[in-house]
This record gives structure tokens, sequence and C-alpha cells, in this order.
């Protein structure tokens, strides 16, 4: 996809001296950005076009006339609809105008995205090799064995959490991350998983409190457990039957509040523990 169609680049330096100074530009940013967010990737040309491996194809871009093409895979597009909203895409392509700032944060986050993907599709074609079947009967049992693993093989709660994490522009990810990890520090009785689309947090199951979607200046916490309501507290909104929220502007008020955040989650643990079977 070169512009230079008489001859393949033998790799991404060649590739990018073809272009106008303007243009190179702009697909250095790219490159640059690409190989920040996935150290490990591999330079190659694919297609006559730039690409990184790690584990497998991880993105290609390429310049054209009037844009960058950038290209992930499908799911992607997918997974950052509301990101791209503002953007050229189709089937695994996504267009940035060359008149037009490159959103280097958001190539990041994709790249990130793609990186664990390609992690996750790896680590379940992974299976131990069946041993030799000489029945009819094993053959049954070992078919009916692998049916079930395959059944069972999903993301981990930590490789769900990380995938949603790795979306957010890097500053909403960093103060996100704070309030995390005060939320995780109140008990080990606490677990994380994504539970209506983002991180929620549950005892045995027992579902406490899940992030709520971010608006600037607004990070929301919605305590779902009945008990909250029993909770008097400044930091609970709402007069809800059986539900309260709770909004920190940043990390800082969160950390500010970091005690009562506190109190609040373990007031409702202690009434699930001793609420009568």
């Amino acid at each position: 996809m070169a512009m230079n169609k008489d001859a393949i680049p033998k790799d991404i330096d060649a590739y990018i001296a073809q272009f106008p100074k303007q243009v190179q530009a702009a697909l250095q940013k790219i490159r640059k950005t690409i190989k920040a967010a996935a150290p490990k990737a591999e330079e190659v040309i694919s297609y006559q076009m730039p690409a990184f491996k790690y584990q497998g194809v991880l993105v290609y871009f390429a310049a054209w006339k009037n844009h960058i093409g950038f290209y992930p895979v499908t799911s992607v597009i997918t997974a950052f609809k509301d990101e791209l909203k503002d953007y050229l895409v189709s089937k695994g392509t996504i267009k940035f105008p060359l008149d037009a700032p490159l959103p280097l944060a958001l190539v990041s986050n994709i790249v990130k995205y793609r990186v664990v993907e390609n992690e996750t599709k790896l680590a379940t074609k992974k299976k131990p090799k069946a041993a030799p079947i000489k029945t009819s009967s094993q053959k049954e049992m070992v078919i009916e064995k692998n049916s079930t693993k395959t059944k069972a093989a999903k993301l981990t709660d930590v490789e769900q959490v990380n995938n949603w994490l790795v979306k957010l522009d890097p500053l909403v990810k960093e103060e996100i991350n704070a309030i995390r990890n005060i939320i995780k520090k109140v008990s080990p009785k606490l677990s994380e998983r994504i539970k209506w689309n983002a991180p929620s947090y549950h005892s045995n199951q027992v579902d406490l409190l899940t992030f709520g979607p971010y608006k600037k200046d607004k990070i929301l916490l919605v305590f779902h457990h009945p008990a909250v309501v029993k909770i008097t507290s400044p930091l609970l909104e709402g007069n809800y039957k059986d539900r309260r929220l709770l909004y920190f502007k940043n990390k800082a008020e969160a950390t500010k509040n970091k005690k009562e955040l506190t109190r609040i989650i373990t007031q409702i643990l202690i009434q699930i523990e001793t609420k009568p079977e």
C-alpha cells in the first residue's frame, strides 16, 4: 500500500522515506506510539505496509493521499466504537485525516488492547495433548473431558478487568486505578470482576458496589447492596430503596475520603456476614 508501487520497501524506515516530510512526521508518530504501547512487538513489512507483530500481527498502518490508514482487527472497531465516532471506519480500518491532530492516546489504547487479545488467544490455544486412544470407550471419555474444558475456557476476572482498563484514557485510568486500590485494600474478602460493563466488587458472589459511567470530574460508585441504605454518610447520595450513589471529582478527593469510603464498605460487609440464614 505504499504510494510508490514500483518497489516493495524492505523495512519501515524505507516505507516512511517514500513520503513527503509532513506525512513522514505523522507516520513516525504512529510508529513511536505503537512501539511504546507494545515494546515487545517486532516491526515488519506485511502486505507492503508497516506492521507490528506480537503473538501474531497487532496492527498495520499506511499512508494515503489524505489520511493515515490504521488497521487493527474488527473486534477493535466494536470495542472502541464510542472513541471512534469522529473518524471514518469500516471493517478493521480506521482513517485518521492528515490535516488533523493524530489521536495518539487512542492509538496507544488500541494497541494495548490488541496485546491483551493476542496474549489471551495464545493462552487459550495451549492445551495438553491427549493420550493415545485405544478403545472407543476411552475416546468417548476424552472427547467428553475436552468438551467440558472447552466450555469452561473464558477470560479470567483479572483479564476482563484489564481489557476494560486498556480502553480508558491514560489520565482517567490513573484516577480509576487509585480508587480501585482503595477499595481492594478494604478487605481480603472483596473480589473484583467485570459486571454491568464495569469493575464490580463482591464477597462470595454477593455484589456490593460497581463503578458507574465516567464523566468529567465525576467518578461514580454505585452501592447496590440493600444494606447501604442503613448507613449514614455525607458521601452517600440518592434516596433509593435499595442503593446509594457516591461521587468523587478525582483521586485526590478519594484519597482524602479514604477512611469514610473504607467504613462504608466495611459496614456493608458486616451486615452481609451477620445476616441470618
